[in-house]
């Protein structure tokens, strides 16, 4: 099952995060967290891994709307966007798609918000890839 909606750019990492955060902003999400896993397992665990960010995302407006309609949905909170280096020199930015994480809710009121949500989400990939280099791929 797909669960993610994703791009691949060529770029520097440190770029396409940029972007990725300021085509999130665009679209009225701020990033709540940046988690740099690189960073994280270096320190926990003394092991190597290839650069690798998680974004949580939270549109204010939509999250209120959503914690409305189901107050457990807090627990998907915030979106993750991913961005990771791939082994062949590319850089990925990946979304949650959150049609698919919403429907573990089983709550038809959700269906909207999750639909507006994929729908900004699609315009930051594609904004990022807009702004970069996109990979044959896309």
């Amino acid at each position: 099952m797909e669960y993610t909606i994703q791009t691949s750019v060529i770029g520097e990492f440190d770029d396409v995060v940029d972007a990725t955060i300021a085509a999130l902003e665009d679209e009225g999400f701020g990033v709540l967290c940046d988690i740099d896993i690189q960073a994280t397992l270096d320190e926990k665990l003394g092991e190597e891994f290839r650069r690798y960010r998680i974004l949580g995302a939270c549109n204010p407006p939509l999250a209120y709307e959503g914690l409305n309609e189901e107050i457990e949905l807090g627990a998907l909170l915030p979106c993750n966007v991913i961005v990771y280096e791939t082994d062949d020199g590319e850089v990925m930015v990946s979304a949650v798609d959150p049609q698919q994480l919403v429907g573990i809710a089983d709550n038809e009121a959700l269906d909207s918000i999750a639909n507006e949500v994929h729908e900004r989400f699609e315009r930051v990939l594609d904004s990022v890839a807009d702004e970069l280099e996109p990979s044959s791929e896309n």
